[in-house]
Order: structure tokens, then C-alpha cells, then sequence
């Protein structure tokens, strides 16, 4: 996987390139100190993942991570930062971004996080977990959502709300990965979203998703 850093702390740069160093499945590639940079250097190097921080000079992570998603949607950003409020939670989803960490997150979190984005899953940390099941808790209803949606369709939103990737969905729905493809591509059409980050974001704000099981 080739990785682009976007962080205006040097320090903090610094040790996102130890968590990267050594490990053979991914590959720094460049570094961005605001996001300007980051919308730059991921046209010109079109990364795999992008690890985005919000708060940044100029232009910020969340502004930064819509306009890579415009230019190349298949890039996944990866957002770590130090807030956790649900405005920003939501920005970023909204904005394409296809998980949502805490600076406090472990190596191995983050390595896990970056894996699972690139492989086109969704990731929250514990902490932001929590903020987005309160969001649930707003707007849960007794009635079922989306009823424009079949019974597959359901079970598949709901799996993609759980964060879970689209061969993870396949082998516990016992279908094949072309069709949860096929499926997520109508998902999208009935709920009018651009892309998979904002499906899960309507799909828990509607009270899907639920606690994630192995």
C-alpha cells in the first residue's frame, strides 16, 4: 500500500513515519504539512491511503479529503486527529473519508485502520465508536429504514454499517463478492449517496449498524 502523511505537527509527522517504517506492507510515499499540500502531492502521487489530519493550516483535512475524493475516488482517507465531535465525525464521512481514529490509537490500531481502508472497509476507533452509537441513539426508530431497499439489501447496508468490507459481507451472507458489488452499487442508486462513506454515515444515523461482531 503506498501512504501519504498529512499532519502540520512535525512531531506527530515524525512518528507516523516510524509506524510505517519497517512494515512491509506499506510504503510511505510523501508527506503534507497542510492540506493544500495533501490535495497536491495525492493528485501527483496518487496514494492508496491518505492518513489526514482535520485541523491543519489553510485548507482543512475535512475540505482536503472532498476535494481527493473528486479527483480519485478510489484513494481512502483515513482521518486521525485529536476531536471527537460528532459535527466533525460527520464532515468527514460526508466528505469521503472511510475511517475516523484518535491520535491515542496504538501502532498496531493504526496499522490495522490503514489496512482495512485500502481494502475498502470502514473504520472507527472505540472512542469515535461511541460518539456515532449516541448519534444512533438520536435517530433510532421503531419503524424499518430505508423501506426502498429489499431484504438482501438490508442485511448488506447493515454489514457495510458495521464497517465490514465487501469480502467480509459476502462470506457471511454466503454470496459472492461481484454480487455484494452489485448490491452496494443499488444500495447507493436508492439512497442517493456518492459513495460508501456516506451510506454508513445515513445508514447509522438511522440506527443501523449496531455493536460489530467477529
Amino acid at each position: 500500500m503506498r501512504v501519504l502523511i498529512a499532519d502540520d505537527h512535525p512531531v506527530y509527522r515524525d512518528g507516523l513515519r516510524l509506524t510505517l517504517d519497517g512494515w512491509d506492507e506499506a510504503t510511505l510515499i510523501g508527506e503534507a504539512r497542510d492540506g493544500d499540500e495533501a490535495v497536491a502531492l495525492a493528485a501527483r502521487l496518487r496514494p492508496d491511503v491518505v492518513v489526514m489530519d482535520v485541523q491543519m493550516p489553510g485548507r482543512s483535512g475535512v475540505d482536503a479529503t472532498r476535494a481527493i475524493m473528486a479527483r480519485s475516488p478510489s484513494t481512502a482517507v483515513l482521518v486521525l486527529t485529536m476531536f471527537e465531535e460528532d459535527d466533525l465525525v460527520i464532515a468527514a464521512m460526508r466528505a469521503g473519508a472511510r475511517g475516523y481514529l484518535l491520535k491515542g490509537a496504538s501502532r498496531d490500531e493504526l496499522r490495522s485502520a490503514i489496512t482495512t481502508v485500502a481494502s475498502g472497509g470502514a473504520v472507527f476507533g472505540p472512542a469515535v465508536a461511541s460518539r456515532l452509537g449516541a448519534i444512533i441513539d438520536r435517530g433510532s426508530s421503531t419503524e424499518r429504514p430505508f423501506p426502498d431497499l429489499t431484504d438482501r439489501e438490508h442485511q448488506v447496508l447493515e454489514l457495510m454499517a458495521q464497517g465490514r468490507a465487501n469480502p467480509d459481507i459476502g462470506r457471511r451472507l454466503g454470496i459472492s463478492e461481484k454480487t455484494v458489488r452489485n448490491h452496494v452499487s443499488i444500495i447507493f442508486a436508492k439512497l442517493e449517496v456518492m459513495g460508501r462513506p456516506e451510506a454508513i454515515v445515513r445508514a447509522r444515523e438511522a440506527g443501523m449498524g449496531g455493536e460489530r461482531r467477529s
